[in-house]
C-alpha cells in the first residue's frame, strides 16, 4: 500500500533533522519505505504500520512545536510511546526520560523520581534514600549509563557493601569473585538490561565498567567516572568517607540505600543515617527522599511495604 500526506510546518528542516537523522529511528523500527519531499511524506508498506508512522509524524510535530527542538531519541520515545499506546501529551515526557534501550525507554515516572531526575542533573553527589522497589538503583544505573553513552564521563564505577548477612565469605564455595558475585548481583541485573551483553562484557573486560565491593574503593581517585554506592545503609561512617572522598574532577556520585534495611553488627552506625545530618548543608549536594507511593515493581511490593509498616517490624 502507498500513502501520502502533508506535514503542516514550518520547521520541517529541524524536525526531519540534519541528513533526514531523525527518520532513522523510525527506518529502524519499521519496514515501510519512507520518503520526503518538501512538506510531503511518501510511504509504502503494509497498511497499519503506515498508520502508525503517520501518527509518529505527527507527534513529531506536536513535539517539536512544544519543546523548540527534535533529537533522534525524542523520536525513539515517540515510538515507543506510541507502539504501547501511548501519546505524548506534554514536554515533560520527552524531559523524564533517562534512558533509551531496545527493550525500550527508562524514565521517571513519580513526582519523586522525578525530584531525582532534577537532582542528578543539578548537583554532583545525591542520595536517594526510600524503601525497596522505588526505582532508586535502577535510575541511578540508567543515569550512568546515558552518561557514559552521551560522552560525558569515561567511566562507571559501581560498589556495593559486601555485608555477610549469617553466612561467611570465607566459608562459602568457589573463588573470590564467585564468593562476592551475589552481592554485585543486583547490579549487573539493571545493566543487563541497558546494554547489550556483548556491549557490556566489552565494557567490563576494558574496566569502562566496574562492578565492586566497596572495600575495594580505598586509596582510588576517579576522575571522569560516574560512581554508585548502592545499599548504602550497609556502609559504616569511615566506609561512607572513604567513598566520597574518592570522587575526582568531571565526576559525578549517586548513593542509594533503605535506612530501614541495615545489616550491619548493632554496635556498628550506619554511614547512611549519619550523612544525613554532616552533608545537609552542603552546595552541590542534594538529598532525595522515596516512599511506598513511588514503588514501580509487582503491585504487591507497595501492600507489603504497608503490611510490615502496621505490624510494626521496621525491618
Amino acid at each position: 500500500m502507498e500513502k501520502r500526506f502533508e506535514l503542516d510546518s514550518s520547521g520541517i528542516v529541524e524536525i526531519l533533522g540534519y541528513n533526514d537523522k531523525n527518520l532513522k529511528p523510525i527506518e529502524e523500527r519499521f519496514n515501510a519505505v519512507i520518503s520526503v519531499r518538501g512538506n510531503t511524506v511518501f510511504l509504502k508498506g503494509e497498511e497499519d504500520e503506515l498508520k502508525v508512522i503517520e501518527k509518529i509524524f505527527r507527534e513529531m510535530i506536536y513535539v517539536y512545536n512544544t519543546a523548540g527542538q527534535l533529537k533522534p531519541e525524542d523520536v525513539s520515545t515517540i515510538i515507543d510511546l506510541e507502539l504501547e499506546g501511548k501519546q505524548v501529551v506534554s514536554k515533560e515526557e520527552i524531559n523524564n526520560i533517562v534512558l533509551y534501550t531496545k527493550q525500550g525507554v527508562i524514565r521517571a515516572k513519580t513526582p519523586n523520581q522525578i525530584k531525582y531526575l532534577k537532582a542528578i542533573q543539578k548537583n554532583d553527589i545525591c542520595f536517594a534514600i526510600g524503601p525497596a522497589g522505588t526505582g532508586k538503583t535502577y535510575l541511578a544505573v540508567a543515569f550512568a549509563v546515558s552518561a557514559l553513552k552521551r560522552g560525558l564521563v569515561k567511566k562507571i564505577v559501581l560498589a556495593r557493601p559486601a555485608v555477610e548477612a549469617g553466612e561467611s565469605l570465607g566459608f562459602l564455595p568457589g573463588d573470590f569473585r564467585e564468593k562476592i558475585d551475589p552481592y554485585l548481583r543486583p547490579l549487573y541485573d539493571a545493566l543487563q538490561d541497558m546494554l547489550p551483553l556483548d556491549q557490556l562484557r566489552a565494557y567490563i573486560e576494558k574496566e569502562i565498567i566496574e562492578i565492586v565491593p566497596l572495600a575495594y574503593m580505598r586509596g582510588r581517585t576517579l576522575n571522569g567516572a560516574y560512581v554508585i554506592l548502592d545499599e548504602a545503609q550497609n556502609a559504616t561512617a569511615l566506609q561512607m568517607k572513604m567513598f566520597l572522598t574518592r570522587l575526582g574532577p568531571n565526576s559525578k556520585a549517586i548513593v542509594t540505600g533503605d535506612v530501614t534495611q541495615i545489616d550491619l553488627p548493632s554496635k556498628a552506625a550506619s554511614g547512611l543515617v549519619e550523612v544525613k545530618d554532616i552533608l545537609k548543608d552542603i552546595d552541590g549536594v542534594a538529598f532525595i527522599y522515596f516512599n511506598k507511593q513511588d514503588v514501580v515493581r509487582h503491585k504487591l511490593v507497595k501492600d507489603i511495604i504497608d503490611a510490615y509498616e502496621k505490624y510494626g517490624n521496621g525491618n
